[in-house]
């Protein structure tokens, strides 16, 4: 092993029965470094870090920190051998302060616990203030505190999960701040990540982890991005990753009627927002979080209340109408947080695929039609590749891009003229995101109107053929054709706009 490994994964296996999970994973983190941890959901990822912390027991292999062989199955020994994991969703008491938070579970001084603190927080030059309630935080900010949790405890390692997945462009370039000060002062991180932007701007080394195997690894600057994609599909795989790219699909609308019209809608956290989406658009609704994007779509959907304007589907006016009333009439939502909005993650597939049309002949409001059912679900099954055991399996036990693919396809039984995508691959593995960005390009080419919002930058350019900016709960900008790349969206997002025009 490398002299001067701080965190040494020796070969480990890790079955669940007859399942193997983990097939010998080897992994070094030396001191300084940022390892950045891709792969697709059911991949191993999340059990290798439970391995890590003690928290599963591995069926052979060994970790050692600086040398020293950790205890299995421990996390108590894990902690004390200076490794620490900080989770996607911070773990703090809302009613407690920022200091009474890092220093909970310490049998030590209170007053030498706040003085090792101060220094721990000196050390990597961060200021905040102790005694802060730790409901008044960002989550940047709670994500700060747990990494204050591990320093305390002279954490050499550190676990992120997913660290950015609800943080925004200022949060995230201040957590990578945070970062990189880590990094000076020597301490090892596994930054696990879906954002391939991110292994490039912040990590040193990358390693793609592959059914419960580790079959690409190494330095930053030796891989491309198409290199990390590659990686993460099968070797056996066909390349489809044409049907992911941007289709130049060049469409004259001023001679068609748009299927769907929003004038100068008001509502809570955004006002006088106009625009149209014409039958087969995806129009892209680029803003930074909190900018009132969901809100719009919310208020459109029928949850929220309409201050004012209309929104008019097919020609029919809609302001204002019950969601089951939105739905009847053609309009159809995936929402941004699935799991507290879009699923029914104890109850099982052909459930959650059919529920939307509960309401909806031939399979009446009350009594479904249980083969009507199962056709319709194993359509989408088949059609989405979504990967199930059958479709009596619970919800809640698929990955999370299989999750995202039935909330999709729920959307649809209802056979909607306009579908609102609200962040569809947020928390989603790479693969899983081009068999999304495939169904969002079939749903066009049926002539299926989307409206697309995503913070990812990214995405927006990939899939959108006109695209419309909110800053502030105001539309912006709008722009076409080469006006469509990360610089001029990434800017109008923050209120900059380049020679960029505002309509309908």
């Amino acid at each position: 092993m490398p002299e001067k490994a701080l965190l040494n994964i020796k070969n480990i296996y890790k079955s669940f029965g007859l399942n193997a999970v983990l097939k010998g994973i080897s992994l070094d983190v030396n001191e300084g470094e940022v390892l950045a941890l891709i792969g697709g959901n059911g991949a191993g990822k999340s059990t290798l870090m439970k391995i890590i912390m003690g928290i599963y027991q591995h069926d052979s292999g060994e970790i050692y920190v600086k040398g020293e062989k950790v205890a299995s199955n421990k996390t108590s020994a894990a902690l004390a051998s200076g490794i620490y994991m900080v989770p996607q969703e911070p773990l703090l008491f809302p009613n407690m302060t920022v200091e009474e938070n890092i220093e909970i579970g310490f049998d030590k001084n209170k007053a030498e616990l706040h003085k090792e603190l101060v220094q721990v927080m000196k050390d990597v030059g961060w200021n905040l203030d102790l005694n802060r309630k730790a409901s008044s935080l960002s989550i940047a900010e709670q994500q700060i505190v747990e990494i204050l949790r591990g320093l305390l405890r002279h954490a050499q390692i550190l676990i992120l999960d997913e660290p950015t997945s609800a943080l925004t462009f200022d949060e995230v370039e201040s957590l990578f701040k945070c970062v990189n000060e880590l990094k000076e002062k020597g301490i090892g991180i596994i930054y696990i990540t879906h954002r391939l932007a991110e292994v490039f701007e912040i990590a040193t080394d990358v390693a793609i982890m592959r059914d419960g195997k580790i079959p690409v690894q190494g330095k930053v600057e030796e891989f491309t991005r198409e290199m990390l994609v590659k990686g993460l599909l099968p070797p056996d795989a066909q390349d489809n990753s044409s049907a992911a790219e941007k289709q130049e699909k060049k469409v004259d609308y001023t001679h068609l009627k748009p299927v769907f019209e929003v004038q100068h809608l008001s509502g809570y956290g955004f006002t006088d927002i106009s625009l149209k989406v014409y039958p087969g658009e995806i129009l892209g609704l680029a803003g930074v979080v909190g900018a009132g994007r969901t809100e719009l779509a919310t208020t459109i959907f029928g949850k929220d209340k309409v201050l004012n304007g209309k929104v008019i589907l097919d020609g029919k006016d809609i302001t204002g109408l019950s969601t089951r009333k939105v739905i009847e009439a053609g309009l159809n939502y995936v929402p941004e947080d699935r799991h507290a909005h879009g699923l029914f993650k104890i109850s099982d597939v052909a459930y959650n695929t059919s529920s939307a049309m509960l309401a909806e002949k031939p399979m009446g409001r009350f009594i479904l039609n249980t083969k009507e059912e199962y056709n319709m679900t194993q359509k989408y099954i088949d059609d989405f590749r979504i990967k199930v055991t059958g479709q009596s399996q619970l919800v809640g036990s698929l990955s999370g891009g299989n999750q995202q693919k039935i909330v999709i396809g729920r959307s649809l039984t209802t056979s909607p003229k306009l579908v609102i995508l609200d962040e569809p691959t947020r928390g989603i593995d790479a693969a899983a995101r081009g068999d999304v960005y495939t169904i969002i390009h079939q749903l066009r080419e049926q002539g299926v109107a989307v409206l697309l919002i995503s913070s990812d930058m990214e995405e927006i350019v990939e899939l959108s053929d006109r695209v419309m900016t909110v800053c502030q709960g105001r539309i912006n900008g709008e722009f076409m054709g080469e006006d469509i790349n990360q610089d001029t969206l990434m800017s109008a997002s923050f209120g900059i706009t380049k020679n960029s025009e505002v309509g309908a």
